[in-house]
């Protein structure tokens, strides 16, 4: 019984991670059935584990269950990489072979000149990247460019339609699930 809580508990935790996710990311319809699921294996494992408070082997299975299917959920959603990132480049070099090596990846980016407090110039650049995108820009970041200072925040609604990225060629069905 203990192996079926623990089971039970690390599916319903991870479900409830990715439910989340989807419902900060705008897929309300999706993050719905996700909850139908996760709250019928809630109740399932909760009334098991109810009904025999004094088996603490279930009580264990139910608390562990928790915590590892958070961790998977959190790696699931790193898989699916749902939605948006917006990219800030600081720099107080010359950014332009940096913007040419970056759009010629398939990048779009914004310059901005501005002026720091350490130096009399900085070009910031601002990118909106795909997150199944960022892993390979950060690479290239860290790899080519390690002085450039980035910041990387999620976006949470962009324009239907926008060309931001010159490769993306995601379709409205696997759009639908994040995908």
């Amino acid at each position: 019984m203990p192996l079926l809580i623990l089971i039970a508990r690390i599916v319903e935790a991870a479900l409830e991670t990715v439910r989340t996710i989807y419902i900060s990311k705008g897929h309300a319809n999706l993050a719905a059935y996700i909850g139908i699921a996760k709250t019928g294996i809630w109740l399932l494992s909760t009334g098991i584990v109810i009904t025999n408070l004094g088996d603490y082997g279930n009580l264990f299975a139910y608390l562990a269950g928790y915590g590892i299917g958070t961790l998977f959920g959190m790696q699931i959603e790193n898989m699916i990489s749902i939605g948006y990132v917006i990219v800030r480049l600081i720099t107080p070099a010359d950014p332009q072979p940096l913007i040419t090596e970056l759009s010629a990846l398939g990048y779009g980016m914004t310059r901005i000149e501005g002026s720091g407090s350490f130096s009399n110039t900085v070009a910031i650049i601002f990118m909106i990247v795909p997150r199944k995108e960022l892993g390979r820009l950060l690479g290239v970041l860290s790899t080519c460019h390690p002085d450039i200072l980035y910041t990387v925040e999620d976006v949470r609604t962009i324009k239907e339609g926008a060309k931001i990225f010159h490769r993306d060629t995601r379709s409205r069905i696997l759009g639908f699930f994040g995908l």
